[in-house]
């Protein structure tokens, strides 16, 4: 048989009314047609309709009567469903890619601007201690960097992290060379996070104020 008129095999096929020679032949043509292989899924919902009719049929009816409209509208209504579900979820696929690629730029910036982190900076007049504090939430607490500049060492510092309910905890401590002026860096965590904070202080391990910084 010609390719052509194995195409039109599909629904005989699916529907099962070929015989065993016919069908074994076009499913040797299925190995080879993708095109027939995806009419045949397409027909699953026919197939499905045409035995609920035949289960439904009492035995004297004969099996060759014809279907009423009804069945007919059914299953070409079934049909149509099938393909109209299709091109909703292809439109939706695209869709979504499209809002993902032209909304992505803004989301990652509102995100920094939100969970990103926080930094705070200050200079004492007095102590001549400036001071940088970033803090970034995580689900324990909070990671603080902080960077400080503090010219009249040799002392021990340490940064004490002051939350809104009055409540304190030491986040890291140093020791401040000899005539240090330049940045030292130094990392630690708290157990506040960010919006629980109300500010900063850089104290000396004796207590000794040097510089406060006010949380944001």
């Amino acid at each position: 048989m010609r390719s052509l008129e194995r195409h039109r095999d599909v629904g005989a096929y699916a529907l099962g009314v070929l015989d065993e020679a016919e069908a074994f032949r076009f499913e040797d043509h299925l190995m080879e047609c993708p095109r027939c292989a995806a009419h045949v899924t397409e027909f699953g919902p026919i197939t499905r309709q045409m035995m609920l009719y035949r289960r439904a049929t009492p035995r004297v009816v004969h099996p060759m009567a014809q279907p009423g409209p009804q069945l007919l509208n059914r299953l070409l209504g079934e049909v149509a469903t099938r393909h109209r579900a299709r091109r909703r979820r292809l439109l939706y696929a695209v869709a979504a890619a499209v809002v993902i690629a032209v909304a992505g730029p803004a989301l990652a910036l509102l995100g920094g601007g939100e969970d990103g982190p926080v930094s705070v900076e200050a200079t004492d007049s007095r102590s001549g201690v400036w001071a940088q504090v970033t803090t970034e939430d995580e689900a324990w607490g909070s990671q603080v960097e902080l960077k400080v500049k503090d010219g009249a060492g040799p002392r021990s510092c340490r940064l004490v992290v002051i939350g809104r309910d009055g409540s304190e905890e030491t986040v890291t401590g140093w020791s401040v060379p000899l005539h240090d002026t330049g940045e030292n860096t130094m990392m630690g965590g708290s157990t506040f996070h960010s919006d629980q904070i109300d500010h900063y202080e850089v104290r000396t391990a004796g207590g000794e104020h040097l510089v406060t910084l006010k949380s944001q």
